[in-house]
């Protein structure tokens, strides 16, 4: 959507190619028993500056939340919350009282966190040894705790990597706390939908195309993209059209099988990237039973739980959403197994929540949400360019600098523009999502 609305807005004759039956990737929504439901929980900071110009570009900006000052509430079993805030104090420093105040880590812990904040700010994100090791490694030589780990690290480097600190490459994570947390004192100021995300996404980018002039074609696979003359014809469902750039944003297992022979080096390598899964819950009560807009847990199989009543269409009631993120051991469980296990974990963390009735349950689980983010990858990620003239990659998955989240995809987006554009201003351009 980023890459055909750049070309569109630069003029380009744009047709865009989405397999499925709307836009939107992989952030949409599904309507069930009169409540919309997102796939899965979206967040994004303010440092995410491309994502919030789609946003805009889109028009919706009015449409999603962005916190005025970071907060995260940090619940345990039995309803204790503490909270992570910044103050206004230039980093790292903004976040210092936060965390000599926080509950869950003794003293000598909490000062451990506090002097690995520095050396983490400064390390060197252009050095490839980063992404030769993980997160955990590095935490362990500067005497974090398995404690220390749980409770903090991994609170902002699961849901962001999809990986815990243990198998995270240290350059992403890195990433994750410079840029997030460290560069900016607002850095982190939490964002998300305040309305389903295939209203924010899908819908708002296919009226931007259209009123840009772009073809927008849905339930269209791409089949084939073959070089043709000094352009491509790209085959789909029967049918074809020609093209003078192609940029191809699909997951990187369907580049590999898309792209023409010669377009990558080491086009084969592709599938080392791997796979994390997420998993979602959507629980529906018959009654409010927290007023936390969203939370972290601690000490609890829930890793973020979301408020995601507003917007959903729920007359009444609370409708909750559980994010698992790395969630491998959750793929296999049925949903009466999920529910057995979380509806219980929730109510240790919202009491009110034992006197509510659980009216719906339904889980979502996305089984390739992202690529496996682990040492090693970076040089697996190939920019937007491909060895043949014309045709380029877009994705969360390509070496954008960030990690497989919607900035990084929007990122992606505009680098594959940009470089379509470079070659002819005025080009016919396809792209296949």
């Amino acid at each position: 959507m980023a890459a055909a609305l750049e070309c569109a807005d630069a003029g380009a004759e744009v047709t865009l190619l989405e397999s499925r039956s709307r836009l939107g990737g992989a952030t949409f929504s599904i309507r069930r028993d009169g409540v919309w439901m997102d796939n899965g929980q979206h967040v994004f900071l303010r440092c995410c500056s491309a994502y919030r110009a789609f946003l805009e570009r889109l028009g919706v900006t009015n449409d999603a939340r962005l916190q005025d000052q970071l907060s995260i509430a940090v619940v345990e079993p039995g309803g204790r919350i503490a909270r992570l805030s910044r103050t206004k104090l230039p980093p790292p420093l903004h976040l210092l009282p936060a965390i000599a105040r926080f509950p869950f880590l003794s003293s000598r812990e909490r000062v451990g966190i506090a002097r690995a904040v520095r050396p983490l700010s400064r390390l060197d994100l252009r050095d490839p040894a980063l992404d030769r090791r993980t997160f955990g490694d590095w935490l362990g030589e500067r005497g974090q705790s398995a404690a220390a780990v749980d409770a903090l690290w991994n609170l902002i480097v699961l849901p962001t990597v999809n990986l815990p600190a243990a198998e995270a490459s240290l350059a992403l994570s890195a990433k994750v706390f410079q840029t997030g947390l460290l560069e900016r004192a607002d850095a982190g100021d939490i964002g998300y939908a305040g309305v389903p995300l295939q209203q924010l996404h899908g819908g708002a980018a296919t009226t931007a195309l259209e009123q840009a002039g772009a073809t927008v074609r849905v339930r269209t696979r791409v089949e084939r993209i073959d070089r043709s003359g000094s352009g491509f014809a790209v085959a789909f469902d029967g049918d074809g059209l020609d093209a003078d750039t192609v940029v191809l944003a699909v997951p990187h297992e369907e580049a590999q099988m898309l792209l023409p022979d010669g377009a990558l080096a080491n086009a084969n390598e592709l599938q080392y990237l791997g796979a994390s899964p997420i998993v979602n819950l959507h629980v529906v009560y018959d009654s409010r039973v927290t007023d936390l807009r969203f939370a972290a847990g601690h000490r609890s199989p829930v890793q973020w739980v979301f408020d995601r009543t507003h917007g959903s269409g729920l007359e009444s009631g609370q409708y909750l959403a559980v994010s698992l993120s790395c969630a491998r051991e959750y793929l296999g469980y049925r949903v009466d197994e999920l529910r057995a296990q979380f509806v219980p974990a929730l109510e240790q963390l919202f009491p009110n929540a034992r006197e509510a009735q659980v009216e719906r349950f339904f889980v979502t689980r996305e089984r390739r949400a992202t690529f496996r983010q682990g040492p090693g990858t970076a040089a697996l990620r190939p920019g937007p360019r491909t060895a043949l003239p014309g045709l380029h990659l877009a994705g969360a998955w390509t070496n954008t600098g960030w990690p497989a989240t919607m900035e990084g995809a929007v990122r992606s987006g505009l680098a594959a523009a940009r470089e379509a554009l470079s070659r002819d201003p005025l080009v016919r351009l396809e792209a296949a999502a």
